[in-house]
């Protein structure tokens, strides 16, 4: 159960997330999650966001902007319209014609674009206090990439307002990319980028230009930044952002185990109309089939997996939509039986899929903490996945040779397998081993599944940002009073970033 906010007699907090969408994937569904938890907690929460995607009156589109020609002209109902319209009908271009008006009636923004520098040109971001019935206690933002929010805004905001940034991607610590896989510009200053094409890619290589312009903003902002795994951390403390931070925190994604949980095998592979007897093996494309996936290598694995498992019943079932599954190119792949299984928008559905399975494969280029392998882990489902980003800190890896030899004792902590990146064969070796032995498969299941309930409850995930906000609330007060003292609360400069490991925190000074 959730922790209570408040005492009797207390007001409850008041809390604004920010993010691109309240549903869907990634960030925005860390950030529904939130909301959810935060309402079971007590709290009253709102929602700003660029794009609406349900009823739920307390959720607020950021205006593109406030202008009075923009409301006169109907400009701003029209853009409006067409955001409900790509919501409601995604993949059929009004969320393309949408930009395209706001481009076409913004010369500043269609010259940035040109010259590749990121588009921050939307005023309205700074009406997001306005756009509530009351003032937060705290503004919570999520992903600032996705073409909705003033990056310039954030040292404004948080001199408003205690303000917390939880890097999704490492997005706010380059000149244009969300992971910079094996480039090491970021850190110096980017320009002469090796891959304008990563997303969210930029049409020429202004990332120096990007990059300066986002170390100006954080040497003006007071942050408080969290990050879901150890590896993007490392990665904040030596980026242009560190100056920024007041605290910074580990706390891990969670999942709703009361829906990713583990089930019959046997009913659930009924229901969906899958053999009892199949070696079910499930993959997920990612969005718009996920340039972060490592499409090759996953082929190239399957291939060999049906090729080296003499079954003939070997079935790959493919949860994405059908774009992401024709960019996939798995269906036929060796003879494969490849079932496309579409888009799942109910989190139950894509549960089944995941407690029908008998291995689940991540193959990933970069990633951060992908929620999928939390809901795989949490339904009891055996994963192999490439060892990059945050990945090794969801799943504690176990010895292949060990699965192979049904090593019981040696698999103890065990709850996937990790491979190095790019390498199909060892990739095909782990899946073919848990395939081959069922003992050690089911109990790195039974491993994966009591991990999940000790790390990765969202209700755990929710209760850790409500303890720290009220402890930013009264340090960020604290600051403001001494400001308004004459005495800075720290020196200029300085940043304390307190690493939240388990249930200890370790202080670290930037000067």
């Amino acid at each position: 159960m959730s922790m209570r906010t408040s005492a009797p007699g207390v007001r409850p907090l008041r809390i604004l997330q920010v993010s691109a969408s309240e549903t869907g994937g990634g960030a925005a569904s860390v950030a529904g999650s939130l909301t959810r938890g935060y309402r079971n907690s007590g709290c009253l929460v709102w929602q700003a966001v660029g794009r609406k995607t349900s009823d739920d009156p307390n959720v607020f589109v950021i205006p593109e902007d406030d202008g009075a020609f923009y409301r006169v002209t109907g400009y701003l109902a029209l853009q409006r319209q067409l955001q409900e319209m790509a919501s409601r009908s995604p993949g059929r271009g009004w969320g393309l014609l949408g930009r395209s008006l706001r481009l076409a009636t913004r010369p500043r923004a269609l010259l940035d674009q040109w010259r590749g520098r990121e588009d921050f040109e939307f005023p309205g971001t700074y009406r997001v206090l306005d756009l509530l019935p009351a003032r937060p206690d705290l503004v919570h933002c999520h992903n600032l990439h996705g073409g909705y929010f003033d990056l310039r805004a954030l040292p404004w905001l948080s001199r408003q307002v205690p303000t917390m940034l939880t890097l999704h991607d490492a997005w706010p610590l380059s000149g244009h990319c969300a992971h910079s896989f094996d480039c090491d510009r970021w850190k110096t200053g980017c320009g002469e980028c090796p891959d304008l094409s990563i997303d969210p890619a930029i049409r020429r290589d202004a990332t120096a230009h990007n990059w300066a312009r986002k170390r100006s903003i954080y040497a003006q902002s007071r942050l408080y930044v969290a990050t879901p795994c150890q590896w993007l951390l490392d990665k904040v403390e030596r980026s242009m952002l560190a100056p920024a931070i007041e605290q910074a925190r580990v706390i891990p994604n969670g999942v709703d185990l009361s829906v990713f949980r583990p089930a019959d095998k046997g009913s659930t592979r009924a229901a969906l109309g899958i053999s009892p007897d199949a070696a079910v093996l499930l993959v997920t494309t990612g969005h718009r089939g996920g340039m972060w996936r490592d499409h090759q290598t996953l082929r190239s694995a399957i291939g060999s997996i049906v090729a080296r498992s003499g079954r003939p019943d070997t079935c790959v079932l493919v949860l994405g939509d059908d774009a992401a599954v024709r960019t996939l190119r798995l269906r036929g792949a060796a003879g494969t039986d490849v079932r496309s299984v579409g888009y799942q928008a109910s989190p139950m559905a894509v549960a089944r899929y995941f407690q029908a399975a008998d291995v689940y494969l991540h193959a990933a280029r970069a990633d951060t903490f992908p929620n999928v392998i939390l809901e795989a882990l949490a339904c009891g489902t055996s994963v192999v996945a490439t060892a990059v980003g945050g990945i090794p800190e969801q799943i504690r890896s176990a010895p292949v040779d060990a699965v192979r030899d049904n090593a019981l004792t040696r698999l103890e902590a065990a709850t996937g397998i990790l491979v190095p990146a790019g390498d199909a064969g060892a990739f095909a070796d782990g899946v073919l081993a848990l395939l081959a032995h069922s003992e050690a498969r089911c109990l790195i299941a039974r491993n994966a599944a009591n991990d999940a309930r000790e790390r990765f409850d969202s209700t755990r995930q929710t209760d850790s940002y409500l303890a720290w906000y009220r402890t930013i609330i009264d340090d960020w007060n604290l600051h403001a009073v001494s400001a308004s003292e004459g005495a800075p609360a720290r020196a200029s400069g300085e940043s304390r970033v307190a690493v939240d490991r388990g249930n200890s925190i370790v202080s670290h000074e930037h000067v």
